[in-house]
């Protein structure tokens, strides 16, 4: 018989030793690196404007390329995650995501560009294996602090990447290359780090606190397979968490898309002057998403899982608010202030989102952190064609979304998130990989009844 090590019950994220704690560090911070090859272009985009010549129109296709085909990523790599298990489903995105942030300096025209845009898109899924794998390894009372500050600490990625690429970019050309060759070289870098941290993943991670999927398959410790993985689709919550999730990370990876950009063009920044701003923004992830996983824990605690839905809902709508007066500020420094405002609460609805995932449907946690993170994809998605649209400004963008978001709000306030389903109901007792099922049954009776 395999040993059944527990789940976590407190989060020391200066404790190093235990698989529970190696897990989770390397998990934030291979999301950390994927966001470095994902979104290493962006602050580059006025280099990479100026050389290839790209259209405003192409910028808006460039975008929402940069974003699209992380929609069906996820839903794939979170029934893998189901399947698989976390440890081998992040190595191999980890390595085959590397292939077109290697390859994207050979890009001479839109058109090739465009195609290792949308193929460098998918290392986006990456998001829902560390969700999921740090689900695995924590208890449901720090459930949702341990998702948010994982997934904070990963995002920070995307803010370090607009402070650190301009800066790389700048080391190329002091040694002598043209900026159209440093953009190229530049992204040789991220994808170095990608390869080294599937080499570490691979090696130093398990998928659960009791061992690996296969382990516990040939020990017979591993649940019965579910007959419908994809059973969850007709909850609605989960579609509503989608929708939330589609508004608040969808904004983020839009934001980290266009912010440097924005700045360059609205307020005559040079580049890695607004590479800094826009990096700020992501910098406010090192506390802002752990800030929303930590409320929601402890509004979880005093008023259940439908407590935790009213906290989102209204982070979402601070959120819609300071977006529109980020919209109409028309000074660097009110620009700067709201961009700080919607990045608080935006990021606190990201922890609060994930928060409440894991306590949908314990059997399918898999597919439904794949569904709710594919929805912030195809909001980003979607939010590109605003940017695309050659009669709209940035500014009216950005003001249409502050409304949308204000919107989900009010439809995620009225959304009964302690409402029991048939998919929902729990596993028998079992050990093994089951044990941490068996803490998912806690967390529902606890916050549910």
């Amino acid at each position: 018989m395999l040993t059944s090590p527990q789940p976590l019950e407190k989060l020391n994220v200066l404790r190093l030793s235990g698989v529970q704690m190696r897990t989770f560090h390397l998990t934030w911070l291979s999301f950390f690196v994927c966001f470095f090859g994902w979104f290493g272009l962006a602050p580059l985009m006025p280099s990479i404007r100026e050389d290839l010549g790209l259209t405003k129109g192409q910028i808006g296709n460039l975008i929402i390329a940069s974003v699209s085909a992380t929609v069906l990523a996820r839903l794939i790599i979170g029934r893998l995650c189901d399947v698989w298990g976390p440890r081998l489903t992040y190595t191999g995105l980890l390595v085959f995501g590397s292939l077109p942030v290697f390859l994207v300096g050979l890009a001479n025209s839109y058109e090739t560009f465009l195609l290792f845009r949308l193929a460098i898109s998918v290392i986006g899924a990456s998001f829902v294996v560390t969700q999921y794998h740090t689900s695995m390894m924590f208890a449901p009372q720090i459930r949702g602090t341990a998702n948010a500050v994982a997934g904070g600490w990963g995002n920070l990625g995307g803010g370090i990447t607009n402070m650190v690429m301009p800066l790389v970019f700048a080391l190329i050309v002091g040694l002598g290359y043209t900026k159209g060759e440093a953009w190229r070289l530049a992204m040789i870098a991220p994808g170095g780090l990608m390869l080294l941290m599937a080499w570490l993943y691979y090696k130093y991670t398990q998928d659960t606190p009791a061992g690996n999927f296969a382990d516990l398959k040939q020990a017979r410790q591993a649940p019965e397979p579910v007959a419908n993985p994809w059973a969850c689709l007709a909850d609605w919550r989960v579609w509503a968490l989608a929708l939330a999730y589609a508004v608040c990370f969808g904004m983020e990876i839009t934001f980290d898309n266009v912010a440097s950009l924005y700045f360059v063009d609205t307020f005559g920044l040079d580049q890695t002057t607004a590479g800094f701003w826009a990096g700020v923004f992501g910098f406010m992830n090192i506390f802002a998403r752990a800030m929303g996983g930590i409320a929601a824990d402890r509004v979880g605690r005093m008023y259940g899982i439908k407590g935790k839905g009213w906290l989102l809902a209204g982070m979402l709508l601070l959120e819609g608010t300071a977006l529109i007066w980020f919209a109409q500020s028309g000074h660097l420094g009110l620009a700067v202030a709201a961009m700080l405002s919607f990045a608080l609460f935006l990021k606190m609805a990201n922890g609060a989102t994930y928060a409440i995932v894991p306590f949908i449907n314990p059997r399918q946690l898999g597919v439904v952190s794949g569904v709710v993170g594919a929805g912030g994809n195809l909001g980003g998605m979607l939010f590109g064609f605003l940017f695309k649209a050659e009669g709209m400004t940035y500014a009216d963008a950005f003001l249409y979304i502050g409304m949308i978001a204000i919107s989900i709000a009010a439809l995620v306030m009225v959304t009964k998130f302690d409402t029991t389903t048939p998919q929902a109901e729990p596993l028998p007792q079992a050990s093994g990989f089951a044990a941490p099922i068996s803490h998912f049954k806690s967390a529902i009776v606890k916050y549910w009844f």
